[in-house]
């Protein structure tokens, strides 16, 4: 999977009692820093929040001192998970969830058929050069060994040795 951008402004916040609501959740995290949004996304069927919430600081360095102090700390009785908030996510795109809406892989879809199909042309050609180069070289082999029993042979001919001789001599 691709590494979203992290977000280093704005926090995650896990773990939120039913209780919490956006402004208890802006008074826990104002002590770090100037807020600029609140956020806990409901639950559609209930419009109860679903348990989260995103805080978004003006500061980056407000947001890191707020995730460090406030991970693993209690609100409400139930203990907080505070990590950085990755992008806001659209459904679609290629791996079912994306930062982008689905029609923005529409370029890199056609770009990559391309590619796949460049790819598969060049590996027929490849498949095909190495067949021939295997056909040549058992078709030289096969002449190789003609030439064996040609050799053969030519040493029981007394003429074929006899050029043999002379080539030596010359040599």
């Amino acid at each position: 999977m691709a590494q979203q951008a992290v977000q280093k402004n704005t926090l995650y916040v896990g773990g939120l009692a039913e209780e919490v609501n956006e402004s208890i959740l802006h008074a826990a995290f104002i002590p770090f820093g100037d807020i600029k949004d609140v956020k806990t996304p409901l639950d559609q069927a209930t419009q109860k929040h679903r348990s989260f919430g995103f805080v978004t600081f003006l500061e980056r360095e407000d947001a890191a001192a707020a995730m460090d102090n406030m991970d693993g700390a209690e609100l409400y009785g139930r203990v907080l998970t505070v990590n950085y908030a990755l992008p806001e996510r659209i459904k679609g795109g290629e791996q079912g969830w994306a930062a982008q809406p689905i029609w923005a892989d529409a370029d890199t879809w056609f770009e990559r058929q391309q590619q796949e199909e460049e790819m598969l042309r060049i590996q027929a050609e490849n498949r095909a050069a190495m067949q021939e180069a295997e056909d040549l070289h058992r078709k030289k082999l096969a002449q190789e060994r003609e030439g064996e029993i040609e050799e053969t042979e030519s040493r029981d001919d007394p003429m074929a040795m006899a050029e043999a001789e002379v080539l030596k001599q010359n040599n």
